[in-house]
Formats: structure tokens, sequence, C-alpha cells
């Protein structure tokens, strides 16, 4: 696998890989990863369908970092697959082309919830969406029949779930080792917030609402988002059925801590089902949907990834094929990766997609399903710094089981609030 370069595509500089006709593509994917080598089958697929070179870049860690890197050198590549709540910080930066959605082929196949993630604070569009998801539980179902209780319908059900996980040994190990929640609640990339936000969505708290005219205004300390974040601190410090170390930890230590059987409840995206059922067992595992808050609901947090046309590119329209190839149906085949780990495509974005024909899991259903009333990041100027000055305060009210939530959350408040302003977008 391609790993980061000198002399990167982008802002008027040559070609990527020392040939002027490459098309460089970055992922944000660890580099030996099988999602890595599903990037590297579409970007074959492309090449083949077009003519077009390609050269696929995938990193993981400090990945935004490494792409302001390129951008001070004014080296960026010509395209970027990304997270959406990225696009903020973005086009801020001016790194972004815009895109003509009535030109783009195949841009009307697309879910309109998918555009929206694809739409800047301006109302225009800056990306093409290319994956969707949200998140359910991903629940050691073998423990769940082990302690006899039934899929939880609510917050109580979920609580009571995790005790049992937590106290009557659903391993059956004769030790008290195991939690009933996984959580990647630490500040890096603002987990602590990601994290919590499904709760906050399914209980009809938001981080921040739409004051019209492209304004916002921060009400994160309203009563329903409150209470998510209270109920997860009395996991943390009530009844004590988080896994031990969580709040330092972010999604790889997570999601190995739930394949060692050390927790049986991970509230997250369906791009690690594949791996829990090869690493568990299939007949172990079951996805159950977030419960609707007692305050509201349902929701879960609406996630995915967009194709970025770079900015500052000689290959225009290669930059713009790519996007067109990615965004129909083979390409969307091609990132579902069927059953198989390492989809890129975690919900297909093209309503022409039968995600059912594709993929025989049922579980993917459930995610499915739930996608319909996905709360998606507002599109901000900048979504990363509200995210992470959120995952802080998240995080330090869960360390500290003496900190007293709602007034952290009206402090927080404040904070967002002059984020909101400093961005000019209250």
């Amino acid at each position: 696998m391609t790993t980061l370069a000198l002399g990167l595509t982008g802002c008027g500089s040559g070609g990527s890989s020392g040939s002027d006709d490459t098309l460089e593509i970055w992922i944000r994917q660890a580099a030996d990863s099988d999602a890595a080598k599903t990037a590297q089958k579409l970007a074959g697929a492309f090449t083949k369908a077009s003519g077009v070179k390609t050269k696929v870049v995938a990193l993981f860690d400090d990945f935004e970092t490494k792409l302001n890197q390129q951008a001070a050198q004014k080296q960026l590549p010509d395209i970027v697959i990304n997270d959406t709540a990225q696009l903020g910080n973005m086009q801020s930066q001016g790194w972004l082309q815009e895109v003509d959605k009535a030109s783009l082929a195949g841009g009307d196949q697309l879910a309109e919830t998918a555009w929206k993630a694809a739409t800047g604070s301006d109302g225009k569009f800056y990306a093409a969406p290319f994956s969707a998801q949200s998140f359910a539980l991903i629940v050691r179902k073998d423990w769940r029949e082990k302690v006899k209780m039934e899929p939880p319908a609510t917050w109580e059900d979920l609580s009571k779930l995790a005790v049992a996980f937590t106290e009557r040994d659903p391993d059956g190990n004769g030790q008290k080792d195991t939690a009933g929640f996984v959580a990647p609640a630490g500040t890096k990339r603002g987990y602590a917030s990601w994290y919590a936000s499904s709760l906050i969505y399914a209980n009809g708290g938001e981080f921040i609402k739409s004051a019209g005219n492209g304004k916002y205004a921060a009400t994160v300390n309203d009563p329903k988002t409150v209470e998510a974040v209270q109920y997860l601190q009395d996991q943390f410090c009530k009844t004590k059925t988080v896994n031990p170390g969580a709040v330092s930890n972010d999604t790889t230590v997570t999601h190995e801590v739930f394949e060692k059987g050390q927790g049986g409840i991970y509230l997250v995206g369906p791009y690690v089902l594949a791996r829990f059922v090869n690493a568990i067992g299939t007949d172990k595992i079951e996805v159950l949907p977030v419960p609707k808050g007692p305050s509201g609901g349902p929701g879960t947090l609406g996630e995915g990834e967009n194709v970025y046309i770079m900015a500052g590119s000689e290959h225009k329209d290669a930059q713009k094929k790519f996007a067109e190839f990615a965004i129909s149906p083979e390409g969307q085949r091609i990132g579902m990766n069927k059953d198989a780990n390492g989809a890129i495509v975690r919900l297909p974005v093209n309503t022409t997609v039968d995600m059912s024909a594709e993929r025989q899991d049922p579980r993917w259903k459930v995610f499915q399903e739930s996608y319909a009333h996905a709360v998606y990041a507002p599109p901000v100027p900048n979504w990363a710094p509200i995210r992470q000055t959120s995952a802080d305060t998240i995080n330090a009210v869960w360390a500290d089981c003496s900190a007293d939530v709602r007034t952290a959350m009206d402090e927080l408040n404040t904070k967002l609030t002059q984020e909101l302003q400093s961005q000019k977008a209250s």
C-alpha cells in the first residue's frame, strides 16, 4: 500500500507520483487494512473504466494534520475520501471545489439525506456523497441469553442489561471481569462527544440548532441533552458498567476491548460488524436498535464519507469522472464489499442499489432502518472544534464522578456560543 510521498498533486503542482496524468486519492484508512484494499479495488475499477491512472494513499493516524501539511506546501491530493463532518473544516480553508449537483452524472440517484451531508454552511455542495451510516448496538447475544434477558426496549432496560453483563458472569469463566458497555470515551478526535451523540439524538437533544438564515444557537444545556449525558455518567459512576479505562480510549482500542470479550454492548457504526463476526463468531453477535430516550427520539448519529474534489488540481475532468464512478451503482457495490470486512461504503447512498441483494447478513438492515432518523452534524463553517470542545467537557464529567452534569453543560453551552460567534455562525 502506498504511503505518504513527496510531490503530491494539487494547488497547481504536477502529477502526484511522478506522472502528470495520475489522479491521487487519499482515504482515511490504515494502509494495511482491508478497507484500504477495497479502496484499491475501487480505484482499479475506475482506471479500467476510464483509462485514468490512480494512486491510492491510505492514512489513518493524524490524517487531517497531514492534509494541513500538504495544503501548506500547495500540494493537496486530487481526491479525498473523508468524514462528512470534516466538510466545514476543509471548505472554510478553501481546499474544496464546489460540486454542481445537476451536472454530476448519477447525482439525481443519491439520497437527499446524503446530499445534506455534502452541503456547506452557505447552502452550496462541496462534495459528492459516497457512504452513509447510522449507529446501533452491537451486543453479545450469547451473553444476553446467558443472563436470560430480552433485547432492551428502553434506556432502563439497556442499563439493566449492562448491569447483568457486569455482575452476572455472562462469559461463564467464574470471574467478575466483564463490563456492560464498551465506550470510546476519550477526547482524541472528539470521541466522547461522538459516542454520546447517538444517545443525545435518541432523546431528542441537540448540540446546536438552526436559528435560520445560516445561523445557529448552542442548545447543549437543553434538558434532553443534559439527561442523555447524565444517563451515561450514571453508567460510569453509579452502576459502574463501562469498561475500565474507557475515558482514555479511542475506537481502535475499544474495538479490541469488545473483541476480547471484556464488554458486551457497543454503540457503534456498521463498519465493524464483519470484523466482530469473524473475531467472535456469527452466532454470538446481534445488532439491536438504540432505544429511544425517555424524553424524545428516535434518533442516532448520522455519518458517512464524502468524495471531496480538492482545489488546485490540474486534473479537473478526471476528478469529476472519479466522483461519478464512486457514486455509480458499480462504484457503490465495490465499496460495499458484500458481507466481507473492509467496506468503505457502509450504507449505499445511491438509491438504485439494493443493499439486501449485495449483503446477505440481515443485521445490516438494523443500521439501514436507523438511518431513516439519523442526525448529521449541522453545516456550520467548522464542526470540528464544536465536537472537540464538547468531547472535552463530556469526557470530564465521565472521568470525575463528583462533577455536576448540568453545571458542566451550562459552561459548555457558553463555550459553544463563543465558538459559533467566532465562526460568524450565530
